[in-house]
C-alpha cells in the first residue's frame, strides 16, 4: 500500500505493508529512499505494520528549499498523525537516525522503541563535499544513458556500490531526458543543517545501536554522548560491515533489529 500525506501544502510518501498491530516506521539515509529499507521492511511485515518513508527532498515526498533534523522530524509526526499512529517503533539509518532521534527526544510517548543505525547524537564533519560535487557537476543535459552518469562520476565515487546506490536517484523526466529523483539543489544548500546532531535532551526508552565494524560513523568517543542522552541503551557492531551495514549485512542486521523489536 502506497500513501502520499498532505499537511499544510507538504506532500509525503509512505509505503505501508504489513498488518502487525504495533507500527514501526523506517527512515533511510541522505541521498536515499524507503526502498533502500526494502529487506528490512520484509523481514518485519509478518509481525508488523511497516511504514517506509520518504524524508522531505527525497523519494517521492516533497521538495522543498529548506531542510533540517527538526523539521524533519515535524514532517514525521504530520505522517503519522495522519496515518492514524499514535505510537511506533522508531528506525533510522545515518540521516534518518539523526530524524529518529530527534522525533523521539522531542515526543517520547510517541515512540515505543527506537533503533539507530550507524550515526550517533553528534555534529559530523563535510564528509560528504565531493560526493555533491560530483552529483551537482553531472550533465543530466548530456548524460546518454546510466552507464555514461556512472562513468562520469567514478573518478570523484570510485567505490561503485556507492555510484549505484546514489544513480538510483537517477530517473527518466518523460521528455526522453533525465532529471534527480531527490531535491539536489536543496540537499547541498541545506548540507551544513543535516550535520547538526539531534536536540541533546534526553530520551529515556530502550534504544538500540548499531554500527558497522569499518565504518567510522560510530567511534568508541561516541559512546558517551550515546550513553549521555540515551541511558536505556546497547549498542552492537557488525564486524566486517561499512556504513550501509543493513544491505551488507542483511541477516544479521535485521536478526538484531527484530530481537530488540520483540523484546518484552
Amino acid at each position: 500500500m502506497r500513501s502520499e500525506l498532505r499537511d499544510g501544502g507538504l506532500q509525503m510518501h509512505a509505503d505501508i505493508s504489513g498488518s502487525g498491530e504495533t507500527a514501526v516506521v523506517l527512515l533511510h539515509g541522505l541521498f536515499g529512499s524507503g526502498s533502500n529499507l526494502m529487506s528490512l521492511g520484509r523481514y518485519l511485515e509478518p509481525a508488523y505494520k511497516v511504514v517506509r518513508m520518504d524524508l522531505r527532498n527525497h523519494g517521492k515526498s516533497a521538495h522543498r528549499d529548506t531542510m533540517d533534523i527538526p523539521q524533519m522530524a515535524e514532517d514525521l509526526r504530520v505522517t503519522l498523525d495522519a496515518l492514524e499512529i499514535d505510537q511506533c517503533c522508531l528506525f533510522g539509518h545515518s540521516l534518518g537516525g539523526k530524524v529518529a532521534m530527534q522525533f523521539a527526544i522531542r515526543h517520547p510517548q510517541r515512540c515505543s522503541k527506537l533503533v539507530v543505525a550507524d550515526i550517533a547524537p553528534v555534529r559530523y564533519g563535510r564528509g560528504h563535499d565531493a560526493i555533491i560535487e560530483a552529483l551537482l557537476a553531472l550533465d543530466l543535459r548530456s548524460l546518454r544513458n546510466r552507464e555514461h552518469a556512472d562513468e562520469q562520476l567514478r573518478e570523484a565515487v570510485p567505490e561503485i556500490a556507492v555510484r549505484q546506490f546514489l544513480l538510483k536517484n537517477l530517473a527518466r523526466d518523460g521528455q526522453g531526458g533525465w532529471m534527480w529523483r531527490m531535491n539536489l539543489a536543496a540537499i547541498a544548500d541545506c548540507y551544513d543543517n543535516l550535520r547538526d546532531a539531534p536536540d541533546s535532551d534526553v530520551y529515556s526508552g530502550p534504544t538500540l545501536f548499531i554500527r558497522g565494524g569499518a565504518s567510522r560513523y560510530i567511534v568508541d568517543e561516541n559512546r558517551v554522548p550515546i550513553m549521555k542522552q540515551f541511558p536505556d541503551c546497547r549498542l552492537e557492531t557488525i564486524e566486517d560491515a561499512g556504513h550501509w551495514l543493513h544491505a551488507e549485512k542483511p541477516q544479521q542486521f535485521n536478526g538484531l533489529v527484530g530481537e530488540f523489536l520483540a523484546q518484552a
